[in-house]
């Protein structure tokens, strides 16, 4: 992946060094190492630079980022792939139920990055896999995939810093009361088990989920959650906490009468952008398999 970011230096960075200037726009230590090794990756009005050089009033700086690698052992498969936005930096895409993110022992060659391996072969481009917030396999809806090094590095903190607002629709068994709330509850691995999760107020770490009635519809309710933090299984895990399981959820409520996955959709994702901060909001639809429980169009 080739790309050059084009930065026109301000009054308030005269007298910065490079690496100073560019830290203060979110690249990490890890990226600048990495950039200054790859041939004439940062040049000032054209002419190379160093890293520890000072930056002047009306120079134009330019980081030119070249991974001519690909990413190991994620065989390119021909999948069906939503592509909701895509720009130089990054890709956003509404993911089905059933497709794991990435390649695992059982599912090696269906995975979504399977998916992104191929539409770049397509392109004749490398491609260096970087899912900024991943889903479950059958979890559907919106993730968001960084398309090199340095967006994928702002990408993470901003994830860490919780920056990137995620917000879901569920379907909960039952008429969830009280209709709005915060669920504070730490979460833990159950027992020897390395997939489920549980509340563990003692051995826990911190996890929040906001969340609010949509509507009610026969014996279930459709809910919007947001994320404060990002832990495995959260929403599922604290939804069956609150006494509404969702429906169709093989660990924690197995009940598939209804719908044959958990009944979770990731269907907002809003960030600034990592590379030029312009404020993006992205959304994708209820699912058709999510639409029939509730029996709406």
């Amino acid at each position: 992946m080739n790309r050059t970011i084009d930065y026109k230096i301000g009054k308030e960075a005269d007298g910065l060094r490079v690496e100073q200037f560019l830290k203060r726009k979110g690249y990490s230590r890890q990226n600048l190492s990495v950039i200054k090794r790859m041939p004439k990756s940062i040049l000032v009005n054209g002419v190379h630079y160093y890293m520890r050089q000072q930056l002047k009033e009306g120079d134009l700086l330019s980081v030119h980022i070249c991974e001519e690698k690909s990413s190991e052992k994620i065989p390119p498969v021909h999948l069906p792939m939503d592509i909701i936005y895509e720009d130089e930096d990054i890709i956003v895409i509404n993911k089905p139920a059933g497709m794991p993110i990435h390649p695992s022992m059982n599912n090696y060659t269906n995975s979504m990055a399977n998916a992104l391996a191929w539409y770049y072969q397509e392109q004749g481009k490398p491609f260096i896999f970087r899912c900024c917030n991943r889903l479950d396999r059958d979890t559907s809806g919106l993730t968001v995939v960084a398309k090199h090094l340095v967006s994928a590095g702002i990408l993470s903190s901003m994830v860490s810093e919780k920056a990137l607002c995620r917000e879901y629709l569920a379907i909960a068994s039952g008429h969830v009361s009280p209709k709005s709330g915060t669920i504070c509850a730490p979460l833990a691995r159950k027992g020897t088990s390395i997939i489920e999760r549980m509340v563990d107020f003692e051995h826990g770490e911190n996890a929040v989920t906001h969340y609010r009635t949509v509507g009610v519809y026969g014996p279930h309710t459709l809910v919007a959650l947001k994320l404060e933090t990002g832990r495995t299984h959260q929403i599922r895990v604290h939804m069956q906490y609150l006494g509404y399981p969702l429906i169709g959820d093989y660990l924690y409520n197995p009940d598939m009468k209804y719908i044959s996955r958990q009944a979770l959709h990731s269907y907002r994702l809003s960030f600034s952008h990592p590379i030029t901060g312009r404020f993006m909001e992205f959304t994708a639809p209820l699912p058709n398999d999510m639409k029939e429980v509730l029996n709406i169009t």
